[in-house]
C-alpha cells in the first residue's frame, strides 16, 4: 500500500527537482523497485510515518527501472536503499554498518526510522554531512 500512495519520482529531473526544491526539510528518497518485497515492506513503514515527519521530512519513492540515472552515482546495487539529502546535498548517517551513504536494509520499527530522520535533519540544520544513528545496527544485521 505505501508505494501507491507515497509521491514517486519518475524521471531524473524529478530526482533533482525534489532535492533542489526542500529549503528546510530533509528529503528521503526509496530507490529501488515497487515489486520487490523489501522495498514493498520499507514503503509501508515510509507511509506511516510520512504523517508524523511532514514538518521537516519530505518522503519520496523512485523506482530505478523507471529511473536508472542513479544506479551508479549513488552506487545503488541493494534491492531496497534509502537515501537523505538537505539543501541539495547528500546527508550521511553512521549506522555502525560501514555504509555511512544510505540506509541499504529494511528498518520495519517506525519509531526508530523517526529518530533515524529527526537525527539527520537536526545535524543537517547544524550544517553537519555526517551524522550517527541513534541506535548501532553493527551486531543486528549480518552481511
Amino acid at each position: 500500500m505505501g508505494s501507491v500512495v507515497l509521491p514517486h519520482l519518475r524521471t531524473g529531473w524529478h530526482v533533482d527537482q525534489a532535492i533542489l526544491s526542500e529549503e528546510d526539510r530533509l528529503v528521503v528518497i526509496r530507490f529501488g523497485r515497487d515489486s520487490d518485497a523489501d522495498c514493498m515492506r520499507q514503503d509501508e513503514v515510509l507511509y506511516k510515518i510520512a504523517d508524523k515527519v511532514k514538518n521537516f521530512a519530505a518522503i519520496y519513492v523512485c523506482d530505478l527501472d523507471e529511473v536508472p540515472d542513479f544506479k551508479s552515482m549513488y552506487e545503488l546495487y541493494d534491492a531496497c536503499t534509502v537515501m537523505f539529502f538537505f539543501r541539495n546535498k547528500h546527508m550521511m548517517i553512521d549506522l555502525g554498518t560501514g555504509n555511512n551513504n544510505k540506509l541499504n536494509f529494511v528498518l520495519e520499527d517506525k519509531q526508530e526510522l523517526i529518530d533515524i530522520i529527526e537525527t539527520i535533519y537536526r545535524g543537517a540544520k547544524k550544517g553537519r554531512g555526517l551524522v550517527v544513528s541513534p541506535k548501532d545496527y553493527s551486531t543486528r544485521y549480518r552481511y
